[in-house]
């Protein structure tokens, strides 16, 4: 029984002065609850399990909240807090069931005598390797707190720099569905009532308005068709990029060469560079194995490979700074940093200077970015609902003048 995980559970009861009380609390079973009850003075007449609500119960776990855990955490053990009490204290404060679930359970194990980096492996959908290694550093070197500061910040400027690279794609892909919608919805619904209107008229409709119905024909006929091979392109293109790393390398080198959100891209990638780098070689991490968890966090399969080579290079040692000249992908501002860190021995300052300047390029970029989509999309979007209109309009128009 000492290795269940805890869950919520609600309580009725009376204390000592024979008051009703309820409440919520943490156990494994009802019977263990109801003696720790006892010991506050509780006499339970009822507990169960916490019923899980209809909607937002049971939330999904994002990196997001693994961000939040380990500051939280690093929180709890500066404070001089023990680490299974931490785990307590964290869990309580959080209202997604899943990563309570989670901890209570990274708990169990480090209260039952294994490491927390262990512990922590167990989970790898949620910690990574690079993540446990951070870990495992730190109960090492009997610095945990510090380094569970250290991958809070890190895993906190990862998070940020995600969300900025969303921010820049959300908002043209939403507006482009949209006008997708828009447009399929008036060639499906309003342009046929037109049409019947204008078999009436008896006269050659213009060119512009014959083409809009014709694709309106096609779309009626046709508008599951075009659903469905939308989906499975989209679907089978992601899927093939996550299978094939020929179709992971080409569509990773195509995004790079994408006006605009290639550079915005490179950017992102080339701050993850430097982050991950600075974090892992101040945690005391090897070079070579810090390059290799590098090459993971690039989140792209073109310096993912670039970065495994610029390891192999180090390996045989040559200087970080010559390594990443020779690959031909990354800034020379990074490697101008990295050649001074090491002359200075302060390459993880060096280096965590050039992942702010970088991530600050994103954010400056993404800015931008939306401040210059604005108008392009009003124009595309005008385009395509007013041609509609005018090619709808033009039979009207032509018969007024004949009249």
């Amino acid at each position: 029984m000492a290795n269940a995980t805890a869950v919520a559970y609600v309580y009725k009861g009376v204390d000592n002065k024979g008051n009703k009380v309820e409440g919520e609390i943490n156990g494994t079973n009802p019977a263990l609850i109801k003696a720790q009850l006892r010991k506050q003075g509780i006499i339970a007449s009822k507990v169960q399990k916490k019923p899980k609500p209809l909607f937002g119960g049971n939330k999904k776990i994002k990196p997001a909240d693994i961000a939040l855990f380990t500051r939280q955490m690093a929180t709890m053990m500066k404070a001089g807090v023990p680490l299974v009490q931490s785990f307590e204290i964290v869990a309580d404060g959080l209202d997604n069931e899943g990563v309570k679930g989670l901890i209570f359970k990274v708990r169990d194990d480090v209260a039952s005598g294994t490491s927390f980096a262990e512990a922590l492996r167990k989970h790898p959908l949620y910690f990574d390797d690079l993540f446990c290694n951070l870990v495992a550093s730190g109960e090492q070197s009997g610095a945990l707190e510090t380094m569970l500061d250290r991958i809070a910040t890190y895993k906190e400027k990862t998070e940020s720099l995600k969300a900025k690279i969303k921010k820049a794609m959300t908002y043209p892909i939403a507006v482009i569905v949209v006008a997708i919608v828009v447009t399929s919805i008036l060639l499906i619904k309003v342009v046929p009532q037109f049409a019947e209107t204008f078999s009436s008229f008896g006269a050659d409709l213009p060119a512009f308005t014959q083409l809009v119905v014709g694709m309106s024909e096609w779309m009626q006929a046709n508008w599951f068709f075009a659903l469905v091979t939308i989906i499975v392109l989209i679907g089978g293109t992601l899927e093939a990029k996550k299978r094939n790393k020929n179709v992971a390398h080409l569509f990773d080198r195509l995004i790079l060469k994408t006006p605009i959100f290639g550079a915005i891209t490179y950017n992102a990638i080339t701050a993850r560079f430097a982050r991950t780098l600075s974090t892992t070689f101040a945690a005391g991490v090897p070079l070579i194995d810090a390059l290799k968890s590098v090459a993971g966090a690039t989140g792209n399969s073109v310096y993912e490979e670039a970065t495994l080579k610029i390891r192999d290079a180090v390996a045989t040692g040559i200087p970080l700074n010559v390594a990443v000249r020779s690959s031909g992908l990354y800034p020379s501002m990074l490697i101008q940093m990295a050649a001074i860190g090491e002359e200075s021995g302060a390459l993880d300052d060096m280096l965590s200077k050039a992942a702010d300047f970088y991530e600050e390029a994103v954010d400056n970029m993404v800015d931008n970015l939306t401040t210059l989509l604005e108008p392009m999309i009003m124009a595309v979007l005008g385009i395509l609902v007013g041609g509609l209109m005018i090619a709808m309009y033009l039979p009207i128009f032509q018969l007024g003048q004949v009249v």
